[in-house]
Formats: structure tokens, C-alpha cells, sequence
């Protein structure tokens, strides 16, 4: 029978649930326990895959084509977890169930209602996810004082009911404030939150305190004493250079061997070396002069929201770690981004990074930034919508193809270099018609994308309905512009420019498959050369 860990929050969000069901995975695989995970998220959109990033931040999108929140990046990115559709439920895609059952009669005319209907869906996905696994850590979006959250709450407890003896455990992540005129930190929140989760049944066991600083032994008396939680389970979770730090924090304060015992665990080998090389690696990196900082421009048009970009932040990260590099990030709006200041903008880049998006906004910013970087030698990576505008770009001032565009963003373009496929120009639904998930293509020798890889086939993960036009290819060939990977039916997946230092595109996503210690060789290289930028 699987064990549960329930992971709850409160006080407010953005706390840190995803990177701490991400941190307490990674010390239950370094233990040789089988897990997996759930994101249940209360709101009523079936998937993010339709939202605004400023909504929701970036949309993570699995293997099997699922487009989900960002936190199940965390949960891949520090585990071996590969996830799937099943991983990510929200109150949309339940209603949406129930829906469908009821008008087809599985309920045999009854009353639907929140409780048992809702809460059966929920327990259902919830046990779906721990068969064939020794631990399944399911996290719940929001907080706990959330109306949408109840009836995840309810069917969390009715597990917990269920599930007598040490099968279950309920840790919440909550807030322990600094007040720096009083010069305090302050419990009360913490004890209204953990307050709020006894009133809907739930006592947890473990209390994880977010907080600028170490939380003293007063401190932790004090929230133990007025939230019925003993002393030793109040863990303290201080603000750390890197969220990679987390699961050595944790590991620090016994988080591991809590759940051994709450759980009953059979207590394995526990080796923490590759977390702690993680963190020696980082401190080494951070420590190193000012005047050997590589810097990174990053042009988009979400710039004001880093968490749109959250996969492309951490794989850097990865990268960093992998090359022993310090990075400095540039975030540069891409609406302001023009002709006349883009050498100022660009000064003391050493590489230029154009992400994926959506819609026109910023688009003619992007390709200026492509062709600063093409025509001055600074090594470029696009991805997705980075590699259609560097396709754009290279039309317009290399083909001499006047106004070539993508019908993205003028339908009537005379050279539609960037294209939308027949199937797609039959869809009428937004919601989970991309072209999706892992896409399997082939890499031509003598490219360097076959360098990078060093390998010819790959799958990687789509997200877009866009294709660069192979109608146009070969007149890319003949000046300079190399297709170097192409899809099983046909179309290109990678662009490269030979004799430009490091100039690569791919159409797919490589920020979703880098992990933490398997960074994704194409982020890796472009580290590499924006090394080599930086010695010129």
C-alpha cells in the first residue's frame, strides 16, 4: 500500500510548496524510495494551457503533451520523476468529469454533489498516482483559507481517515513574517493559518516556516505551543542563495528521518554528497570576482514576470552548475528594443537568448535582437517562438524577402516563412490543440546541433502551433542558414548558422528536460560559447 505526504499552504502563496514537495522528493529517492507526485490546483480552468502567464506563470508541459503548472518542473527537475497528464488535476478538469458522467448517466439520475461526487474524483486521482510507487507526495494549490481549496482539503482528510495508522502525513508550509521596525518575527500568521487547516479537520504533523531568517528555539516553542505540533516537527525554511540548497536544509533539521517515523519507513542508506557538491559548486561560483561574470540577455516580452520563464531560469542554473560559470541574467523588454538603441541595450552581452510566446506584442523587438546577435558575432539560442523570428529575421535582411513574416502575425504576408499546418487551421478550441509533448526527429551530421547532442535522433518537447515553412528551405540553404534537425513528418526542428560563432535555434522546448544534474546540452553550450564571447 503506497504512503502519502500532503503538502499544504498557507498565509499567503508563492511560499515555496512546489520546490519543497520537489526538495522532500529528492531526499525520499536519495533514501531508494519509488515516488511520485500531484498537483491538485483549485482553479476552475481545466489546464493553465490558456492562460495568461501573468496569470499563472509559465505553462510546463510534460511528455505525453500535458500543459501544467510550473511546479511540476520543480518536482522533474530535482527527482528522476518523468510526469504525465495524470500528475496535474485542477477543479476544472474534476467538474469537467463529472460533467461528462452525469450526461451520460453514471449517476442514474441522483444528486451530484461536492460531497461524496467531488471528493471521490479527487481521491480517485489521488490513489491513481500512488499505485506502483512506495510514496506519493501530492501538494495542493493556494492556501488553505482559499473557498476553491475546500474540497481537496475535505478529500485530503477523508484519506487521512481512511488511511488509519502511518500511511499519511500532513505537512503545511506557512509564513513566519519579519517586522524590521519592532525588529520581530512574528507567529501569529502562522498560528491563524495552521488554525484555519484544524478547522477543516486537518491537524498537520509537520510545520515548514518559510522566513527571511533561521527561526530561533523560541520561536519554534512558541508555534509548537499554540498549533498542537511538537517542537521538533517546526522546521525552519530561511530564504537560501538557491532553491537547490533546500534539500540539504531540510536533511539538516531531520526532515528525512520525521518521515521514516511518521510513515513507518523501512530506514535505508541516506546519501546527500551530490546535493552537497550541488551547494559546494554554487558557494565556489558565487565567491568568484565581479569581472568574471558572463552576462546572458534574455529578450521577451514577460520580462516583468520572471516566473514565465521559470524553466529557462533554472536550466541556466543547471548550466552554471555544469560549467562552474557565473551568470548574470539580463532581462530586456522586447517592445523596447529598436534600431537605434539596440548597441546600447547589448553592451557587454556575451549571449543572447530568445524565448518562446505568443501573439505579435514585442515580436519586432525579438527580431532586432536576433539580428544584433547574427550580425555581431554574439552567440545566439532561440527556442520556439525564438527560432520562427531569427527564421524572420534571416528572410528579411539576408533573402532580401520583403516584409517575410509569420501569418501568426500577418495573415496576408506575401512570404510566409513561419506557417501554421493545415490541421491546425481546422482547430476552433484553444485548450490542448498545440502540437505537444515529446517529437521525435532526426539530427544531419556535420551539424553542430549533432555536436551538442552527439547523437543523430532525439525527442523533445513541443509547445506551439507555428512551423518554420520548408517551402522556403532550400533558399535558406544557399546563404548560409542550415536546417540541421527535422521532424519524422517533415519539418525543421533546429536551425543553425555555420559560420557564426554559436548561432542555434530549436522549435521545441529543451527547457523542460533539464534537471539539475542532467542540464540540457543545449543551454550547456551556449554557456560554453558566451564563455568564449567573453575571452574575445
Amino acid at each position: 500500500m503506497p504512503k502519502y505526504i500532503f503538502i499544504t499552504g498557507g498565509v499567503l502563496s508563492s511560499l515555496g510548496k512546489g520546490v519543497t514537495a520537489a526538495s522532500i522528493g529528492a531526499l525520499l529517492e536519495e533514501m531508494g524510495y519509488k515516488i511520485n507526485f500531484l498537483k491538485l490546483d483549485p482553479y476552475l480552468n481545466v489546464d493553465p494551457g490558456t492562460m495568461n502567464p501573468y496569470q499563472h506563470g509559465e505553462v510546463f508541459v510534460t511528455d505525453d503533451g500535458a500543459e501544467t503548472d510550473l511546479d511540476l518542473g520543480h518536482y522533474e527537475r530535482f527527482t528522476t520523476v518523468s510526469l504525465k497528464k495524470n500528475n496535474s488535476i485542477t477543479a476544472g478538469k474534476i467538474y469537467s468529469q463529472l460533467i461528462e458522467k452525469e450526461r451520460r448517466g453514471e449517476f442514474l439520475g441522483g444528486t451530484i454533489q461536492t460531497i461524496p461526487h467531488m471528493t471521490n474524483e479527487i481521491k480517485s486521482a489521488i490513489h491513481d498516482i500512488g499505485r506502483d510507487v512506495d510514496i506519493a507526495i501530492i501538494e495542493i494549490g493556494g492556501t488553505v483559507g482559499d473557498i476553491e481549496s475546500w474540497p481537496f482539503i475535505e478529500s485530503i482528510r477523508q484519506i487521512g481517515l481512511e488511511n488509519k495508522g502511518k500511511n499519511c502525513v500532513f505537512i503545511h508550509l506557512t509564513y513566519v513574517p519579519y517586522i524590521e521596525t519592532s525588529d520581530e518575527l512574528k507567529t501569529k500568521p502562522t498560528q491563524h493559518s495552521v488554525r484555519t487547516l484544524l478547522s477543516l479537520g486537518i491537524q498537520p504533523e509537520i510545520l515548514i516556516c518559510r522566513s527571511p531568517m533561521e527561526l530561533p528555539e523560541n520561536i519554534k516553542k512558541k508555534i509548537a505551543l499554540f498549533t498542537n505540533v511538537e517542537e521538533s516537527n517546526v522546521i525552519s525554511a530561511p530564504d537560501l542563495e538557491s532553491i537547490y540548497e533546500l534539500p540539504l536544509k531540510l536533511a539538516q533539521q531531520n526532515l528525512h528521518e520525521k518521515l521514516i517515523n511518521s510513515l513507518e519507513l523501512t530506514n535505508k542508506s541516506f546519501n546527500l554528497e551530490r546535493w552537497k557538491n550541488i551547494s559546494y559548486t554554487l558557494n565556489a561560483i558565487k565567491s568568484e570576482s565581479g569581472n568574471s561574470t558572463i552576462n546572458i540577455a534574455i529578450a521577451g516580452k514577460y520580462v516583468e514576470l520572471k516566473d514565465a520563464y521559470k524553466s529557462i531560469i533554472e536550466s541556466f542554473k543547471h548550466a552554471q552548475i555544469e560549467t562552474k560559470t557565473k551568470l548574470q541574467i539580463n532581462w530586456i523588454d522586447s517592445e523596447k528594443i529598436t534600431d537605434d538603441n539596440a548597441k546600447l541595450l547589448f553592451e557587454d552581452i556575451h549571449g543572447i537568448l530568445v524565448p518562446g510566446g505568443f501573439g505579435l506584442r514585442g515580436i519586432e523587438g525579438k527580431i532586432k535582437a536576433v539580428q544584433f546577435a547574427r550580425q555581431n558575432n554574439i552567440p545566439f539560442f532561440g527556442i520556439c517562438l525564438g527560432m520562427q523570428v531569427a527564421v524572420i529575421e534571416f528572410a528579411r535582411n539576408v533573402l532580401k524577402l520583403e516584409n517575410a513574416n509569420s501569418t501568426e502575425f500577418d495573415p496576408n504576408t506575401e512570404h510566409s516563412v513561419v506557417d501554421m499546418l493545415e490541421e491546425q487551421k481546422k482547430i476552433r478550441y484553444k485548450g490542448a490543440t498545440m502540437r505537444l509533448g515529446n517529437q521525435d526527429c532526426k539530427i544531419n551530421a556535420n551539424s553542430l546541433a549533432r555536436k551538442i547532442y552527439q547523437k543523430t535522433d532525439l525527442s523533445e518537447r513541443h509547445r506551439h502551433r507555428y512551423e518554420f515553412n520548408p517551402a522556403y528551405a532550400d533558399k535558406y540553404a544557399t546563404q548560409g542558414l542550415q536546417i540541421s534537425a527535422m521532424s519524422e513528418d517533415g519539418l525543421p526542428e533546429i536551425i543553425e548558422i555555420p559560420n557564426h560563432p554559436f548561432f542555434i535555434a530549436c522549435q521545441f522546448h529543451p527547457e523542460f528536460k533539464s534537471k539539475v544534474f542532467a542540464p540540457h546540452p543545449l543551454f550547456v553550450n551556449f554557456v560554453k560559447a558566451a564563455k568564449e564571447s567573453f575571452k574575445d
